[in-house]
């Protein structure tokens, strides 16, 4: 089996829409793939709806968290949620706060690009998002568009970073808190990426082993992001604890150059992953 439990779609910050993302996802050889878009379900009705026979799908979500030292300034993380019940009415509003600190985010960002001169309208950036998630990327297409740079990337690396003048944060679930009602929605929580020190700043083995304490169930050991040592340091910790190991490209269609499947999960990692989800089902024939 190929497994893949990391994508996005245009409900969030991808380019493929739900039905292109399954179409995408089954042209790939896959057999299963996770729809993990940002602090949303939005998605998942599309992807079923859409779903080729032979795929499973996998309802999911990635949720944005930070996790906070006692004596360092907060560091930004991610919660990959699987199988989760997406009534549950406690998870269900704390998705709602965190696409409403994005909405508020996102416009700030634009306005404060237009007030420098930036050919960028905040409207047009919302119908970007086709109705889903406003991001960042969002932002980064119209500059694109409007030929104020050349990439997704380079708006990243020029106006959109963590450092530059147009840096908005916005207020992150604390990542214990999001576990736990993970949890509480009967999902799976899976901490995402954890090891990629390209993206920044990255949480210690204290921070994980807290995680573990709150109710984690499985730590992304093979990404993109990471390197063949973050990876086998990441399997060993993981080992360690008892925690599921999977694995996952994290797609995002255009908008990165990581092609679905280039990295994937060992079945019997996603087998227990099936059996510790409650609150969802997969999607198969």
């Amino acid at each position: 089996m190929r497994i893949d439990l990391h994508t996005h779609t245009s409900v969030s910050d991808g380019t493929d829409t739900p039905a292109g993302l399954v179409a995408t996802a089954a042209a790939a050889g896959l057999d299963v793939v996770a729809l993990t878009d940002h602090d949303t379900t939005a998605g998942w009705a599309a992807a079923a709806a859409a779903r080729p026979a032979g795929l499973t799908i996998v309802p999911g979500m990635e949720l944005s968290c930070r996790w906070f030292p006692a004596d360092e300034p907060p560091v930004s993380v991610h919660l990959l949620a699987y199988l989760f019940d997406p009534l549950h009415p406690a998870f269900a509003a704390e998705r709602v706060r965190l696409r409403e600190e994005r909405l508020s985010r996102g416009e700030r960002i634009v306005t404060a690009l237009a007030a420098d001169g930036y050919p960028v309208a905040w409207d047009d950036v919302v119908a970007r998002s086709e109705g889903g998630v406003v991001g960042r990327p969002h932002v980064a297409r119209a500059l694109v568009e409007a030929g104020v740079v050349d990439s997704v990337d380079h708006a990243f690396a020029t106006l959109l970073h963590h450092r530059s003048p147009y840096h908005v944060s916005k207020a992150d679930t604390d990542v214990l808190d999001g576990i736990r009602l993970v949890r509480a929605a009967g999902g799976v929580p899976v901490f995402a990426h954890g090891r990629a020190t390209s993206r920044g700043r990255v949480v210690g083995d204290d921070a994980i082993a807290a995680m573990t304490d709150a109710g984690l169930l499985g730590l992304e050991v093979d990404h993109p992001d990471h390197t063949p040592d973050q990876r086998a340091y990441l399997r060993a910790l993981a080992t360690g604890l008892g925690l599921l190991q999977t694995g996952s490209s994290d797609y995002h269609g255009t908008n990165k150059r990581t092609p679905i499947a280039a990295c994937t999960t060992d079945p019997d990692q996603y087998e227990a992953l099936l059996a510790a989800g409650t609150g969802s089902a997969v999607l198969t024939d």
